[in-house]
């Protein structure tokens, strides 16, 4: 049996537990709604460059998570599922992030029947060298038209100029030198290694039964040991960016910049949630829309509704960037950093930080009544060890000295790297 669990603060239900084989099965009921998602993870994705099969360790090719997520779609019996889908009237769709690999649905109809399908297209690979090489023509355009792309190249040049090793410093679709050694046996490898029930997590929000959905996973999903996979070690990395200045020139209205710094590393459990949370308080503090800092910014003509902020804790890194159009990228790093450490050190105006972090709970409720947003993190919170339907408590106990703390270890100029991107022919 799935276990029950009451979370009474958000109004939530929810069954969850280990099936037997290793799967982890959550199930977030919604009666009334015709709308029900399947979403059914991998831990795996773009930063795993090896895999570990009878004790030996094999290498594989940046891009392998993202190339086989595009074949995985193609069943021998029925063709491509994502056809088979959509002539069903359901909504599928997948995507590989650097530690996330995803197939999902979303359907008003016929739900059993396309979580069958859904359960047996990541369980039975069909790999053949004819496919894979059609496919690798498909993937080097999709990755062209990325590397075209201003944003991207701004964005992965910050973070080549922030890491030194660190697999997430590539784009997770690989580059097209990288993808034409991929082979067959490489995608063979590569589900073998990491698409084990133990190392897989479904979520299922909708007007459906916990039990029958236990049920169908139990039967479909193949059975064997629970053991996760090894996995590489993850690559320690200096507190100091290796570059602290990128250039670069596009086809853009306006310069661009990125700026960032690499944070904490290998968070996990209720440390990981928490630390975001502060994170993203701290640059909300910071420079939110309704910051002292963001109106001083944009009255001065530095900055425009372009501007903002992210934080991002993938496959055991974590970094914040800031950035948007500007005429000076220099000015407004050096502005945002003087006034993190001014507010590491003098403190933020207590009112000014309850409404931000009341802001904060209102983004945490809306998220955990959205479909989407609520499969992703309970899948990523099962690999990672927290409680996504916990996280309020979990804000709770972030305190302004937290933030300020933040702000001062981490937002230093000497941690600071930035990517910019000027017009071509400026």
């Amino acid at each position: 049996m799935l276990k029950k669990r009451e979370y009474p603060r958000i109004g939530e239900t929810i069954y969850s537990g280990q099936l037997p084989c290793g799967l982890t099965v959550t199930v977030a009921p919604r009666s009334g709604y015709k709308k029900s998602v399947a979403f059914l993870a991998v831990n795996c994705g773009g930063a795993d460059r090896g895999v570990y099969l009878d004790g030996v360790r094999r290498a594989v090719p940046p891009g392998t998570a993202h190339f086989a997520e595009h074949r995985m779609f193609e069943l021998p019996d029925l063709g491509d599922a994502m056809t088979v889908l959509s002539r069903r009237g359901a909504n599928a769709n997948a995507f590989t992030g650097p530690d996330m690999t995803a197939y999902y649905f979303e359907c008003g109809e016929g739900f059993y029947d396309n979580l069958e399908l859904l359960l047996r297209l990541v369980s039975t690979p069909c790999f053949r060298e004819e496919d894979v090489d059609r496919e690798r023509e498909i993937i080097a355009r999709e990755i062209l038209m990325t590397e075209d792309d201003p944003e991207d190249a701004m964005y992965y040049a910050l973070l080549r100029a922030l890491y030194a090793r660190a697999p997430v410093r590539e784009p997770v679709a690989g580059t097209v030198e990288s993808i034409s050694a991929i082979t067959a046996d490489t995608l063979q490898d590569f589900h073998r290694a990491f698409y084990v029930p133990a190392n897989m997590s479904l979520v299922v929000v909708g007007n459906q039964d916990p039990e029958k959905i236990r049920d169908m996973a139990e039967a479909l999903i193949p059975s064997g040991p629970a053991i996760l996979p090894k996995r590489d070690a993850r690559e320690r990395e200096p507190e100091k960016p290796v570059e602290y200045r990128v250039e670069s020139e596009g086809e853009i209205g306006a310069p661009m910049f990125l700026a960032g710094a690499k944070t904490a590393a290998d968070l996990r459990g209720r440390e990981s949630v928490s630390f975001e949370l502060t994170a993203e308080l701290a640059l909300g503090c910071l420079m939110g829309s309704a910051s002292p800092l963001y109106r001083q910014l944009y009255d001065q003509g530095l900055i425009n509704e372009t501007f903002g902020y992210d934080f991002e804790n993938v496959a055991g890194y974590s970094h914040l960037t800031f950035g948007g159009e500007t005429r000076d990228a220099s000015l407004v790093c050096l502005k945002v950093l003087e006034e993190a450490a001014a507010l590491a050190s003098r403190g933020i105006d207590p009112d000014y930080f309850a409404r931000r972090k009341r802001k904060m709970y209102g983004s945490c409720i809306r998220a955990l009544n959205s479909f989407d947003s609520i499969c992703y993190n309970a899948a990523a919170g099962s690999f990672e060890g927290y409680d996504y339907f916990d996280t309020l408590t979990a804000l709770d106990a972030v305190t302004e000295r937290d933030v300020r703390a933040f702000l001062a270890e981490f937002m230093t100029p000497e941690r600071t790297a930035v990517s910019v991107i000027n017009k071509k022919g400026r």
